[in-house]
């Protein structure tokens, strides 16, 4: 009875001792192939916070949290994790590719690897070029189908915070209808421009390499036309991928085109003129900082250019193929990084 006694009392002194929960969560982890030397950690207003990334690619820091999602930049792209008090967790990624290489471990990891899973998901499940093929009946049943899928694969997952499920479900419904919203203006701009039809053209637009460029210079090839602008985020996100594609088809039946639409917007100046001239410097340096390649073109009048308002081009980047005889193939062509773009070039025998 008494040894019995001591055990119980020892046992109690262990139960004493057990660590209360920490008040911060604990992110470590290294990059591969980085892209600057800190990783900068935030959430909208509330929070930031900035890493520094070592060497040799290590990184371990604490932070003071509110449970929730969180972004994490590199410098030149971003990926989310979940973080929350007491938790543990490792991060990996590769700056050449962040989303897609990104993995998470340790205590309290499992909705961050929800996170990775759920873009993985979704990017498989929604095919933006597949859905612009249907007609608008198609497309109504194919959103209820996605709606379901994507409830079916927030439900499977048990283990993961209960507060980032219910978020994910609130957030469909507003999504697919944004997505729809989008994917029905494909498919409408499909019926004002039909393949097979005349293409817009555009006659003498100054080329960066010297000189002056029409289409019609171009007749026998396929053209694939990257409408963009130096302000524009989203186009100068597609530069590598269009980069990459033209290594690819060098030497091939395709010309890559690229037309800037800069008229002075985001360049202050005197007059409207001088505006202008800014933006014309700024679309000069910027193919030269980035090494672009390809035939780069500056519209005549922007977004009141002839070729602009015939393909009905209200935002951008848009991206267009056009045949070897000038018809329209595609007034609203698959961007450089779509995962199948060398399977659609390839229907085309390009």
């Amino acid at each position: 009875m008494k040894k019995l006694l001591v055990c119980v009392a020892a046992l109690s002194i262990v139960a004493c001792k057990k660590e209360a929960p920490k008040d911060y969560a604990t992110l470590s982890g290294k990059v591969e192939n980085k892209n600057s030397d800190s990783l900068f950690i935030y959430q909208g207003r509330d929070f930031k916070k900035t890493i520094i990334v070592n060497e040799d690619g290590t990184f371990s820091d604490t932070l003071k949290v509110k449970a929730g999602v969180y972004g994490v930049y590199d410098g030149k792209d971003q990926t989310n994790v979940f973080l929350k008090n007491d938790a543990d967790i490792t991060m990996n990624l590769n700056g050449e590719n962040v989303r897609e290489s990104v993995s998470f471990s340790g205590k309290g990891s499992e909705s961050s690897v929800f996170l990775v899973e759920k873009f993985k998901f979704e990017e498989d499940l929604i095919d933006i070029e597949v859905l612009k093929n249907l007609d608008e009946k198609g497309l109504d049943t194919k959103m209820t189908s996605v709606k379901d899928e994507m409830f079916a694969f927030y439900d499977k997952n048990k283990a993961v915070d209960s507060t980032l499920i219910a978020q994910a479900k609130a957030q469909t419904e507003p999504m697919l209808k944004s997505l729809k919203a989008f994917v029905l203006g494909g498919i409408n701009l499909k019926k004002q421009l039909p393949a097979g039809t005349p293409s817009p053209t555009f006659e003498n637009y100054e080329n960066y390499e010297g000189g002056t460029t029409s289409l019609s210079d171009l007749k026998g090839k396929y053209v694939y036309i990257d409408v963009w602008a130096t302000w524009c985020g989203p186009c100068i996100g597609e530069i590598p991928a269009l980069q990459k594609l033209e290594k690819e088809y060098e030497g091939k039946n395709i010309a890559f085109v690229s037309i800037s639409t800069d008229n002075g917007r985001g360049y202050r100046a005197a007059s409207k003129e001088e505006s202008f001239e800014l933006s014309k410097e700024g679309w000069r340096k910027m193919i030269a900082e980035k090494n672009m390649s390809g035939i780069q073109l500056f519209a005549d009048n922007a977004f009141q250019s002839d070729f602009v308002t015939g393909y009905k081009i209200n935002s951008i980047p848009r991206f267009i193929l056009i045949g070897p005889e000038g018809n329209i193939v595609n007034p609203d062509a698959p961007r450089p990084s779509y995962s199948k773009i060398n399977e659609y070039f390839s229907s085309f025998g390009i």
